[in-house]
């Protein structure tokens, strides 16, 4: 028996709570917003870390520099170019964001949370002047893992996620996430 054959099967289900938020904004407006809140991930300055063998605390000095609002683009899927194919002109960007310090905090306890962390944003034109937000909740994605650890650091994603969108003018502060 392979040492991949002697590993179990199994089968989760959990549920996710999306959270869509309709931003009072032009779809070009609010992406260059977004992106000036969480800027691309530094890949080079990244790489450079690794290579030299740096530590932790290191790492964690970097992301502190790179991240105003907690959190880092690490990729963008233009979803326009290749819908426009089919037909459509909704604009329409996907962005993985996330902090990859604070994605460690989970995955000691559990890789699978890589699954999960970046983090995935949808961003799309829903008329004029007008741009949705979708955001999975991360306390709800991180909380099908079934683990108390795990959870807890998606509660604090929850808090940073509203601190952004705080920042960016969506949502009621008074009642958090919830759209």
């Amino acid at each position: 028996m392979t040492e991949l054959s002697a590993l179990a099967s199994s089968s989760t289900t959990h549920h996710m709570t999306r959270l869509d938020f309709v931003v009072e904004e032009d779809f070009d407006e609010f992406r260059a917003r977004f992106e000036q809140a969480v800027p691309p991930v530094d890949t080079a300055k990244m790489t450079e870390l690794a290579k030299a063998d740096a530590s932790w605390d290191e790492m964690r000095a970097e992301v502190a520099r790179h991240a105003p609002h907690e959190f880092m683009i690490y990729a963008r899927i233009e979803g326009t170019p290749l819908m426009r194919l089919a037909g459509h002109q909704v604009p329409c960007i996907e962005y993985l964001m996330g902090n990859h310090v604070i994605a460690e905090r989970m995955f000691r306890h559990d890789p699978t949370t890589l699954l999960y962390a970046p983090l995935r944003i949808l961003l799309y034109r829903v008329g004029a002047g007008r741009t949705m937000f979708t955001i999975d909740q991360p306390s709800t994605v991180f909380g099908g893992l079934d683990n108390p650890a795990i959870t807890e650091v998606g509660h604090e994603l929850d808090d940073k996620l509203a601190a952004l969108l705080r920042h960016l003018g969506i949502g009621n502060p008074a009642q958090g996430l919830v759209p």
